[in-house]
């Protein structure tokens, strides 16, 4: 039986193909999902530099070691105000154990001369910290207010909570998680 050009032809894309992926594999395993930042559960946290309502300077990645959570909020938001006097329960009850909160205000979408009059209002000790640009909305994909990044020490996402408010419960229980 005679093969036909057809054939032929399939027969060579298939070996190139072949080839190709063999060729692509990453030898060294430096596409592991723990080494590539992405705003979800198991990769890295997007590193990010923000300015603080003080006027203080914190990158992310200077934080490695410690447990954080990552709160992207604004002062008109209903459930970010729920959620705040738990959030910052919890960070009291744990800072002193490696755990930070980022709370990141979008900055953008918010009135930045209502932050502080909302910081004292629930007492908020945590560094809050200005998304101006809308640069960590980006990079975090966010998509509804408020949007939490439970981080390990190592700085690996371990959860994703989209939406809230969140209880405290359930804030204890992600930390200890984070802690551990």
């Amino acid at each position: 039986m005679r093969a036909t050009p057809r054939r032929f032809i399939y027969a060579i894309f298939l070996t190139l193909g072949l080839g190709w992926i063999f060729l692509s594999v990453d030898k060294n395993n430096a596409s592991h999902p723990r080494t590539i930042a992405a705003p979800q559960t198991g990769f890295l946290a997007p590193n990010f530099s923000l300015q603080t309502t003080d006027g203080a300077t914190i990158r992310l990645s200077d934080l490695r070691g410690q447990a954080a959570l990552i709160n992207l909020w604004a002062t008109w938001c209903p459930p970010c105000r729920a959620e705040m006097p738990a959030i910052e329960k919890i960070y009291n009850e744990y800072k002193d154990q490696g755990f930070i909160v980022l709370a990141i205000n979008m900055t953008y979408q918010d009135k930045i001369s209502d932050i502080q009059p909302f910081a004292q209002k629930y007492n908020l000790t945590f560094p809050i910290l200005l998304d101006e640009t809308a640069i960590i909305g980006s990079a975090y994909q966010l998509r509804s207010l408020p949007s939490s990044f439970f981080i390990t020490r190592e700085g690996v996402i371990n959860e994703v909570v989209i939406g809230g408010p969140m209880a405290e419960a359930l804030l204890r229980t992600r930390v200890e998680a984070l802690l551990k």
